[in-house]
């Protein structure tokens, strides 16, 4: 009787074998494109790591450049401001010699005066040379961001706000104020006229 039907349960594990094999078939068909699938995901992740890794890098790149071009023209700043001193000591050696004086000088007093305005010349020419730059605001108008407004000055035949006086001159380096001018402004004039609009802005008007 053994002979006729085999060992118990063996015609069972026979025919379960037969699904078992058809999903190992399933699988193995569908596994090249699932592997497929999963390569291009693992390129798609390279690619983004790499992509970020290299904006990163430029701009690291840009903020370097950036600040050794900013040393290079502020890293002088604070020596900048120590120089002014001395400018500012030529200015008031010149401003004690009237007019008068100055253009009836002879011998060695028009000898000192020539020499302190070329030292004050030769100064804001080397100063200058480094990006330092003397602001001339009389007749402009103030702006607080150039200049520090010390008093008003009544006239009525000046537009109000007109920068009338400079009381200690203002410098700046590069597109930054070293310091601001001390100023007086008009007042009792008219309003200043506002600034008229830049070619740029101007053309930008019209092509809108």
């Amino acid at each position: 009787m053994s002979d006729q039907g085999g060992a118990p349960g063996e015609e069972h594990r026979i025919y379960s074998a037969e699904p078992e094999r058809a999903e190992a078939e399933e699988t193995a068909a569908e596994s090249p494109v699932s592997e497929k699938e999963r390569l291009e995901g693992e390129v798609a992740a390279f690619k983004d790591k790499y992509l970020r890794a290299f904006a990163e890098a430029e701009n690291i790149r840009r903020r370097a450049d950036r600040e050794i071009a900013d040393a290079k023209v502020y890293g002088i700043a604070s020596f900048a401001r120590d120089v002014l001193n001395v400018a500012d000591d030529l200015a008031r050696a010149l401003a004690t010699v009237d007019a008068e004086t100055k253009a009836n000088a002879e011998g060695a007093l028009k000898g000192l005066i020539d020499g302190i305005e070329l030292t004050e010349r030769g100064l804001l020419k080397n100063l200058e040379k480094h990006g330092v730059r003397k602001v001339e605001p009389v007749g402009e108008k103030f702006d607080p961001n150039l200049h520090q407004a010390m008093f008003e000055v009544p006239d009525p035949s000046v537009a109000a706000g007109t920068v009338v006086q400079v009381v200690q001159s203002g410098y700046v380096i590069g597109d930054r104020v070293l310091r601001p001018a001390l100023v007086g402004v008009a007042r009792g004039g008219p309003k200043a006229a506002p600034a008229a609009p830049s070619e740029e802005a101007a053309g930008q008007g019209g092509a809108a």
